[in-house]
């Protein structure tokens, strides 16, 4: 007999592989980079771990991250293993539809969890097309 995965496991099947940052907010602005992503920046997602890695093959962000599909809207919890956000639980949402992914993630565990596709002060949202499936 074989298991149907949760809708948690499918989210995190579908999001292996690489993926390319096509937009950031933060604060409620706009911007074309930041300190974790710069033009051209990949992400790549490899079970329950993630690598941002610039154009020029520099590792500007890595870590682990949880999903949570159950929920409205889908809930993701980010640890990042370096920079200042370094072993905190950074409090998120997302939303995976074919070759695109967003999320939104507070900057700590003390900023308002996001509640909509939108940033607030302390919040960042990214956007991303998928560039190449893993698995």
């Amino acid at each position: 007999m074989t298991m149907t995965p949760t809708k948690t496991e499918k989210d995190l099947a579908l999001l292996q592989g690489t993926w390319e940052q096509v937009g950031v907010e933060a604060d409620g602005v706009a911007k074309s980079s930041d300190e974790n992503s710069a033009g051209g920046a990949l992400a790549t997602f490899e079970g329950n771990e993630f690598s941002v890695v610039s154009a020029e093959g520099n590792i500007l962000l890595k870590g682990t991250f949880h999903l949570d599909a159950t929920t409205i809207p889908r809930q993701a919890t980010w640890i990042d293993a370096m920079g200042p956000g370094k072993g905190k639980q950074l409090p998120g949402i997302y939303n995976l539809s074919g070759d695109n992914f967003v999320f939104v993630a507070a900057a700590d565990a003390q900023t308002a969890k996001p509640t909509d596709f939108r940033t607030e002060t302390g919040q960042t949202m990214r956007r991303f097309v998928r560039r190449s499936r893993r698995g």
